[in-house]
């Protein structure tokens, strides 16, 4: 079992709901990520540090703290994007290999951010 030092991104983050937006292409509709989720994506590859490439292809656990800035965010609803991100940062190579998730809500106001830590079974 490794355990890895957790990380802070900064910044809110948003709603896999409300993330995507019908678009056409060539007479046909399908879905594209909200400009909102692409700035996140790249705030938070940028802010990674260690975790970014570590490429953990086994089983993995999820500790999360997420800091929204009011009430009416779901917490689930975050989750997805989360593990989105840290599978496009290479953080990890499939989020279907994550078996267990501790995830906790907070409010700040000023500060919304996501404290995580990942565990390597």
């Amino acid at each position: 079992m490794t355990e890895h030092e957790p990380i802070t991104i900064f910044g809110q983050v948003p709603s896999k709901s409300n993330s995507y937006r019908i678009v056409n292409i060539g007479g046909h509709g399908t879905l594209a990520r909200s400009e909102t989720l692409v700035r996140y994506a790249t705030s938070f590859y940028m802010q990674m540090g260690h975790y970014r490439k570590l490429g953990i292809a086994g089983l993995f656990e999820l500790y999360v703290d997420v800091y929204f800035t009011t009430m009416g965010h779901d917490l689930d609803n975050s989750l997805k994007v989360l593990l989105d991100c840290l599978q496009k940062g290479g953080a990890i190579r499939n989020d279907n290999r994550c078996v267990k998730i501790v995830a906790r809500k907070f409010i700040d106001r000023r500060n919304p951010r996501v404290e995580l830590r990942m565990v390597e079974l």
